[in-house]
């Protein structure tokens, strides 16, 4: 059990320093350019007093306080297995991702009770010229670093990274929406499509923090992933057949970047231990090969014919 371990923690060393390097830094750029956007937003406010501005902003402030955790985590995912933790510390990255989403659905809400406050107490908007401006600044540089940061988080196996990049990309969404408003607004005059537009973003807001919440609930579920079992199964249906063995009890579930996976070979009753240790590290390795390196696969050995009576069944 402790070469188990000690081996399991060696070869994963490199993999978790690569990871980390590899997500701390955009992390930090994700979060240099959201103070730089929050300021944007907040005198683009100040000086049009625009809902669906406010509603970018406030949107803003919640992304920078995700980004602060999402930094955290992605620091805890990397560290070492230890006695408590035998399987690491990747799940964070689910916690990361709820947290993040739990953020946005708030935003989404607050945001509508301030337009509707906004649209009872009257409207009042100016220099929208300059408003339209740092709105179209912001949506170009958020939908330029949220594309990188959902490529680079898959790059790199980060539920994460991507996860803040999803975030990045509807906060690119919502300056588009707060730009429809304004243009809307400033065309025909009508100043309500102000936060009517913002009430729309805040909607979408919501429906993206709730998906990022289901999918951080499935991963703190261990709702198994169809297509590793797809891949799972046609391996093993591949290999049974190459080795004249049987399989069942297959069970698999995600952490973060690892896959764990055990699965029960039933052999002929006259195999040799050691011939059939042989043959289920092989179908081990060619599991994992195909899942990648993130992928740990256990098999339990059973004689074919004796597996009933040893089991009660």
């Amino acid at each position: 059990m402790a070469g188990n371990f000690q081996s399991l923690e060696a070869g994963s060393a490199r993999a978790r320093g690569a990871r980390r390097e590899a997500g701390l830094w955009v992390m930090w750029l994700s979060l240099a350019v959201g103070v730089l956007m929050l300021a944007m937003k907040c005198y683009a406010f100040f000086i049009t007093g625009s809902a669906a501005i406010f509603s970018d902003a406030a949107e803003s402030v919640v992304h920078n306080v995700a980004v602060g955790f999402a930094l955290f985590s992605l620091w805890y995912s990397a560290q070492p297995a230890d006695r408590n933790h035998p399987y690491g510390h990747d799940k964070i990255d689910f916690f990361s991702a709820g947290f993040e989403g739990a953020l946005i659905v708030l935003a989404g809400l607050y945001i509508i009770y301030e337009s509707v406050l906004k649209w009872l107490g009257g409207l009042a908007l100016e220099h929208l010229s300059a408003g339209l401006w740092l709105t179209v600044a912001a949506f170009a540089i958020n939908g330029a670093l949220g594309g990188f940061l959902v490529w680079r988080g898959r790059k790199v196996g980060s539920l994460i990274v991507e996860a803040n990049g999803r975030h990045v990309l509807t906060d690119s969404w919502t300056s588009l929406g707060v730009l429809a408003g304004l243009l809307l607004a400033w065309w025909t005059g009508w100043e309500p499509f102000d936060p009517i537009c913002a009430i729309l973003v805040a909607l979408n807001i919501l429906w993206s923090g709730i998906r990022l919440m289901r999918r951080a609930f499935r991963g703190l579920m261990d709702e198994a992933d169809p297509e590793v079992d797809r891949v799972a199964r046609e391996i093993l249906d591949a290999e049974a057949a190459r080795y004249a063995v049987k399989y069942h009890e297959l069970k698999h579930r995600r952490a973060g970047r690892h896959i764990w996976m055990e699965v029960h070979l039933l052999f002929p009753d006259e195999t040799p231990l050691w011939l059939a240790h042989a043959q289920a590290t092989e179908i081990e390795d060619a599991i994992e090969a195909r899942l990648g390196p993130g992928a740990n696969v256990n098999t339990h050995l059973e004689p074919y014919h004796d597996h009933a009576r040893v089991h009660g069944e």
